[in-house]
């Protein structure tokens, strides 16, 4: 459910997205699943041309055009995959879960010097005070 699209690589970067599904499970409680994608380098390059391997009997001319695609500059392409945040609760908060999902990934992103496991903890300790209650 975290990307319903399906997952697959993109030549370019696409802006985050967020969404919250609704599960309903076997006693029929709703959990809200807040689900923020992102998209990012994994580290794989994708040849745009594949390099053809000659063939034993084959003319001069073969041997010419390789040559020639070796001594030409063959940038390689990068590509982007998705990645999900994912924060399921009971609650129904998106807005607080969508701050909370983009404050770690600003902080993921960032390379602040701030540690993850910190900051979620924090998160999860915070008191969310009820609608309409006390102020």
């Amino acid at each position: 459910f975290c990307q319903p699209s399906g997952w697959q690589l993109f030549p370019e970067r696409n802006p985050p997205t967020f969404f919250v599904a609704v599960l309903t499970d076997i006693n029929s409680e709703r959990h809200y699943c807040a689900c923020f994608t992102f998209w990012e380098a994994p580290g794989l390059f994708v040849s745009p041309q594949p390099q053809s391997q000659a063939r034993n009997g084959e003319g001069e001319q073969e041997e010419e055009e390789e040559e020639e695609e070796a001594s030409s500059p063959v940038q390689p392409t990068q590509l982007f995959a998705p990645k999900s945040l994912v924060l399921v609760s009971r609650l129904d908060h998106a807005e607080v879960f969508r701050n909370s999902l983009g404050l770690i990934y600003t902080i993921y992103v960032e390379g602040l010097s701030v540690s993850l496991e910190n900051v979620i903890g924090n998160l999860l300790t915070c008191t969310i005070p009820i609608t309409g209650g006390a102020q």
